[in-house]
C-alpha cells in the first residue's frame, strides 16, 4: 500500500506539470508529507498540517522506512520543495510570512485549493477538477509570489538603484551595513557583494571584483557584504555576526585567503546589531580587525591594528595624520 501512494503522489506531480527533476520518490514522499498520508490512508484523508524540512525528513523515515542523510535536507528544500512553493502547489511560512528564510522555525503548508483538489484524486471528479485548477494556476502562483514579495527588505545600493533581501534580522542589518556603515566609513565606496539568506548572490558586481585582482565562484565562502573603498584602494570585508558568527581567526585565515590576489588592501570588519549582542562576541574578535555595531553606527571599535578606517574619514579622528594606511597586498 506504502508503494502505491508513493507512485500515485509521482503521479500527481507529473499531472501538475513539474519538470523530471521533481518526478522521482523524494518528492512523492514530500508531497505525502505535506498531506500527512501515512501509509494505509486514502486521500480523502489528506490534510494540511504546516511542517518543516527536517520534520519533512523525519516524517519519512517514520513512515515509510526512507531514511536520507542529513547532508539531503538542501536537496530535499532546493530541488522540491522551492519548487513546490514557485508553482502554488505549497505556501511557505503562511502563519508568518516575514519569517527569516534561514529560521529553524520555517515551514510548509499544502495550499488549500490544491488540498481540495487532490481529495478528489483517484475518484471520477479528479479530471475535470484538476483541468480547473491547472487553468487557475498562474493566477495562484502569481498571487503567493506578490504575498511574498511584501516582506522583502529593501536596500538602497547605488545611484537610485535598490536590491531587496529575505526578511529577517540579518538582512535588517546587511540594510545597516549597506545604508548606515558604508555611507558613514566609505563615502563614495562602491558595493561589490551583498548576500542574501535566501539567494546567496543578492547583489554582485563580479567584473569589478575581478578588475581588481579576484575571482570568486559562486561556492567561495564570501563575507556578507564588500564595498570598495576608490579613494584608499581597499576591500572592506564585512561579515555580519547575524550570519556565520564574527571574524575570528578561522574566518581571519579563510578571509584573507580567499582575497589573497587582491592588487589593493583588505580591511576586515565584523557588524553587530547592538552592542549587547556585540559583547557576548568580543573574545573572538581577531586583532587587526574592526567592529561596527548598528545601534551606534558613528563610531567604529578598532581591534589594535594598523588598518584602521579611519584613513577613509581622516577630517572625523584628531591625528596630525591619517592613520593605518595599509599595505597593498
Amino acid at each position: 500500500m506504502s508503494k502505491n501512494l508513493i507512485q500515485e503522489a509521482i503521479q500527481v506531480i507529473i499531472a501538475f506539470g513539474f519538470p523530471r527533476a521533481q518526478q522521482n520518490e523524494r518528492s512523492a514522499l514530500c508531497l505525502l508529507a505535506l498531506l500527512n498520508l501515512t501509509p494505509g490512508k486514502l486521500w480523502k484523508q489528506a490534510r494540511q498540517q504546516p511542517i518543516g524540512i527536517t520534520p519533512i525528513m523525519d516524517w519519512m523515515r517514520d513512515n515509510y522506512q526512507k531514511n536520507y542523510k542529513p547532508n539531503t535536507r538542501e536537496t530535499v528544500r532546493r530541488q522540491t520543495m522551492h519548487q513546490f512553493v514557485a508553482a502554488g502547489l505549497a505556501q511557505y511560512n503562511p502563519d508568518e510570512p516575514n519569517r527569516p528564510v534561514n529560521s529553524p522555525y520555517a515551514v510548509y503548508q499544502i495550499d488549500h485549493e490544491a488540498l481540495v483538489l487532490l481529495r478528489t484524486f483517484g475518484t471520477s471528479q479528479w479530471d475535470a477538477k484538476l483541468s480547473r485548477y491547472l487553468k487557475k494556476k498562474g493566477s495562484l502562483v502569481a498571487k503567493y509570489a506578490k504575498e511574498r514579495e511584501q516582506h522583502r527588505i529593501p536596500v538602497n545600493v547605488a545611484d537610485g538603484k535598490s536590491l531587496e533581501l529575505s526578511p529577517g534580522e540579518h538582512s535588517e542589518l546587511i540594510k545597516a551595513i549597506v545604508e548606515e556603515f558604508g555611507t558613514r566609513f566609505v563615502p563614495g565606496g562602491i558595493l561589490v557583494y551583498v548576500g542574501d539568506t535566501g539567494d546567496k548572490m543578492g547583489y554582485f558586481d563580479a567584473d569589478l571584483l575581478k578588475r581588481l585582482g579576484v575571482t570568486v565562484d559562486s561556492h567561495g565562502k564570501m563575507p556578507d557584504a564588500v564595498i570598495y573603498c576608490s579613494t584608499r584602494k581597499w576591500l572592506i570585508l564585512i561579515e555580519a555576526v547575524t550570519s556565520h558568527g564574527p571574524v575570528d581567526g578561522k574566518r581571519h585565515a579563510e578571509l584573507e585567503q580567499l582575497f589573497a590576489a587582491a592588487e589593493v588592501g583588505l580591511v576586515y570588519v565584523t557588524a553587530f546589531p547592538d552592542r549587547s549582542v556585540a559583547g557576548r562576541y568580543l573574545t573572538e574578535i581577531a586583532w587587526e580587525t574592526e567592529v561596527w555595531v548598528a545601534d551606534a553606527p558613528s563610531h567604529l571599535i578598532h581591534f589594535n591594528g594598523s588598518r584602521f578606517l579611519a584613513a577613509c574619514r581622516p577630517e572625523i579622528f584628531h591625528f596630525e595624520r591619517p592613520i593605518g594606511i595599509p599595505t597593498a597586498v
